[in-house]
């Protein structure tokens, strides 16, 4: 009994009774493994700048933005550890929702609530336990993103063999646009007008179906690549599509791996559906996977919706199919919603892979939280497999299918254009400023040059032009009539005054 009352009390120690050289130990290496990681995310932006990825800096910064904000609820939760543990709550109320079926536990609880008979509202062990719990959540999610985003890009690394493709003769003569075919006998149309087609409930299991095998065929690639090009640029254009998507992609990459206030929300709510009365092992790790099919059943869909919709305008087509972008194909008029969707999906698999370490290194794989065999291999299998899914099936559909919504995208513009459009923009306004500075004082110098002249007073009638430059860089030509001091130019110059014209001058903008 001494002994285990002198561990206690040699465990409990605070830093009055720590050897100097023991905490400057701790203090030296922490701070070389901050400097260590900040130096690498140095290394990485500057590698990105190198290669001009734009999009990946801007998500190297909302990485790092996560990460203090992380600091930030670290540092309150250590601030508030004390006051939160002194809040005292009935027994009655501290005994629900528990994540196990009995509550034993050997903590202590504050001397406050003891007194009164009541419990902590959260523990000082529970806060230290709770920090842990946001850090791991943060690194699966950003770590499993990254994951998925680079299964993605390496599916859709074998679509530069596509794309070079049509650079061939074989291509542009098997599209030659003086050709002309049936709509079913196209490749396009063989593989999307069925039976099953026209009819809505019996093309969502085909779609459904359709996603296992063969996602993104050569011939889905390049009709809607055609369909892209048609729609934004010339006919004949040599557009790298391909690149195009990888750029597409590394920048929606940016909006899935932040964490934003309603994936905070989530958070919150996954937290409290892990008391065992909800038994959230059974529906809770198949949600990711439902609404990850759905996603999958709808850009299939939305492929063969094109097609039908082609075949019900025309029959018989000119070279190649021709689809239609459009934002009515999508989920409420909204392409980017699919991106959300995604975004919660990972969240949602990150946050059942976190917490199943987290509680698997904290308290034991064995744990109330997952005691049966069944809970552990779902949650498993589960996560892996929605995170193989997403990034080799359902990622690279995404990025083909939504670049159909009505408008382009900026990432249709390499980074080297957009810098070039920037400087030629900022050139062109400076142009423009000066060309009207010129075209102001040449004005004041022709009015100048009206009143001082001789020979202005015996003129009837002097007409003359003046050059006007407007901010677009269009010219136009203002038409000044001057009359003899009579009454009827008396009265026309009366009128011109009243309508706000120049000293009684008559200026008409002439085309």
């Amino acid at each position: 009994m001494a002994n285990d009352e002198a561990e206690l009390s040699t465990s409990s120690w605070s830093l009055e009774f720590t050897p100097t050289w023991a905490v400057a130990s701790v203090c030296f290496v922490l701070i070389a493994l901050s400097l260590l990681i900040e130096y690498g995310l140095h290394l990485l932006a500057k590698y990105f700048k190198k290669q001009r990825r734009k999009s990946l800096i801007q998500t190297l910064d909302k990485i790092k933005s996560d990460l203090m904000l992380l600091g930030f609820i670290s540092l309150f939760l250590t601030i508030c550890e004390k006051p939160i543990a002194n809040i005292c709550v009935p027994r009655s109320v501290g005994e629900t929702f528990l994540p196990c079926e009995t509550m034993t536990s050997d903590e202590e609880e504050e001397s406050k609530c003891e007194e009164q008979g009541k419990l902590s509202f959260l523990s000082r062990k529970g806060v230290q336990e709770l920090q842990l719990l946001i850090f791991v959540l943060a690194f699966f999610h950003v770590f499993s993103s990254f994951l998925t985003f680079s299964l993605g890009i390496a599916k859709m690394k074998s679509w530069e063999y596509w794309e070079a493709e049509t650079r061939t003769l074989e291509y542009q003569f098997s599209n030659d646009p003086r050709r002309f075919k049936l709509i079913h006998q196209t490749s396009f149309g063989r593989r999307h007008l069925q039976f099953w087609s026209e009819h809505r409930y019996l093309r969502l299991p085909a779609c459904f179906l359709r996603q296992f095998y063969r996602s993104v065929s050569k011939v889905d690639y390049f009709t809607l690549r055609h369909g892209f090009i048609m729609a934004h640029f010339a006919e004949g254009s040599n557009f790298d599509f391909q690149k195009y998507l990888r750029r597409a992609l590394e920048k929606d990459f940016g909006v899935v791996v932040g964490v934003s206030f309603w994936i905070w929300i989530f958070s919150v709510i996954f937290i409290f559906l892990n008391a065992h009365v909800f038994y959230n092992y059974f529906w809770l790790p198949f949600i990711p996977l439902a609404m990850l099919l759905i996603v999958g059943t709808k850009l299939q869909g939305i492929i063969t919706r094109m097609c039908v919709d082609t075949n019900d305008k025309s029959h018989v087509v000119r070279g190649t199919l021709l689809v239609r972008p459009s934002d009515h194909y999508f989920w409420f008029g909204r392409p980017k919603l699919l991106l959300h969707l995604m975004h919660f999906i990972l969240f949602q698999n990150s946050f059942q892979l976190a917490f199943f370490t987290w509680t698997g290194f904290k308290f034991g794989i064995r744990s109330c939280f997952h005691n049966k065999t069944e809970d552990i291999v779902i949650k498993l299998v589960m996560g892996l497999l929605v995170h193989i899914l997403c990034g080799y099936v359902t990622l690279p559909l995404y990025a083909l299918v939504t670049q159909m919504g009505t408008s382009m995208r900026k990432a249709v513009f390499t980074e080297g254009v957009v810098e070039g459009l920037k400087r030629w923009r900022v050139k062109a306004k400076k142009k423009v400023a000066l060309r009207n500075n010129s075209a102001r004082r040449s004005l004041d110098a022709s009015i100048t040059s009206l009143d001082t002249s001789p020979s202005f007073s015996t003129l009837d009638v002097v007409s003359f032009h003046v050059e006007r430059v407007y901010p677009s860089g269009d010219t136009s030509y203002l038409a000044v009539e001057v009359g003899e001091d009579d009454s009827v130019t008396r009265d026309r110059r009366e009128h011109h005054q009243k309508l706000g014209s120049f000293e009684g001058f008559e200026l008409s903008k002439t085309p």
